[in-house]
């Protein structure tokens, strides 16, 4: 049995049942494709075993694949869409959200490496042997969990040291260094979230990331893959859709509450997002048609809370 074949069978038996002794692993299956779907992504590490699935960030498309890891180092705003899945054959994936402390931990004990250049938030490539072995080891602590408190800690460490010696090492050092480029830009990017409702102030948020407004425009867009206006109106959208959802409040009255002035304009907005009207896209969603509800897609959730 392949190292693929192995972890599929292990994942397909735990996903959608997360360890609370393993709280960062996570393992999910769907057994059909979707439509693109609005997604943000939290910090993670992710293989995909089995199927595929098409990603969008700003201007660029990519797809990967059985035994293609990726690598999302911000809370990046995308597109999402499992392109290839069936119930014979679903689409399958694992992954792990990564610790900022372990891997400071872990590159302070690695030889002394340069600072690369700002690199974008999320890479793909494909795995190793010694990478997907390190995934394997891992992922067996989920059939038995009774090694967790002794295995854990030391196979999670073995998993980022090959992250970190791989294609996008360089990435996953930058989240390591609490003063890196891309922890300021992150920073700011968390900034926007939580004051999301707020009129955006450049040269405010610049000033937190200890940059001028030009170079912060600049490397934001490096990380994000959009502007930080861009950035805020996609945290407005998702808010406003969990609202709806939730039955807060209706379209117009959430509208303003996001920080939306006009209620043609956030309506404008939203269908551009999320392809209907406010009306109808949430009663899909309630309805179960809405697509991927991360925490099943790989390192995605949907909405802001």
């Amino acid at each position: 049995m392949s190292e693929l074949d192995k972890i599929r069978a292990i994942a397909m038996r735990h996903a959608g049942r997360p360890s609370l002794k393993l709280p960062r692993l996570f393992a999910y299956t769907l057994d059909h494709t979707t439509e693109v779907d609005p997604l943000i992504y939290d910090p993670a590490a992710s293989l995909v075993i089995q199927g595929t699935q098409r990603m969008f960030i700003g201007d660029k498309m990519f797809e990967y694949g059985p035994g293609q890891s990726m690598i999302v180092a911000a809370e990046i705003a995308a597109l999402g869409q499992v392109c290839e899945a069936s119930p014979d054959r679903p689409f399958v994936a694992i992954g792990l959200y990564l610790d900022p402390p372990m891997l400071s931990d872990l590159v302070l004990e690695m030889a002394a490496m340069p600072e690369l250049p700002m690199e974008s938030g999320y890479g793909v490539s494909t795995a190793s042997a010694s990478l997907l072995g390190a995934w394997g080891r891992l992922v067996e602590l989920l059939d038995r969990p009774s090694e967790i408190p002794v295995m854990a800690q030391s196979l999670e460490h073995e998993l980022m040291f090959r992250l970190l010696m791989g294609p996008h090492g360089g990435l996953l050092r930058q989240i390591a260094g609490a003063d890196s480029r891309l922890m300021h830009i992150r920073k700011a990017m968390a900034w926007i979230r939580d004051h999301y409702a707020e009129r955006l102030d450049f040269n405010a948020v610049a000033a937190l990331a200890g940059m001028s407004v030009s170079v912060f425009y600049d490397r934001f867009k490096a990380v994000a893959a959009v502007s930080p206006l861009q950035y805020q109106k996609y945290i407005r959208l998702h808010e406003a859709r969990r609202r709806m959802i939730a039955n807060q409040a209706g379209a117009a009255e959430v509208a303003f509450a996001v920080g939306y002035e006009s209620a043609s304009q956030f309506s404008r907005e939203y269908k551009r997002l999320f392809g209907a009207p406010p009306g109808q896209d949430t009663k899909r969603a309630k309805a179960g048609l809405g697509g991927i509800n991360p925490p099943k897609a790989p390192g995605a959730r949907p909405e802001v809370a």
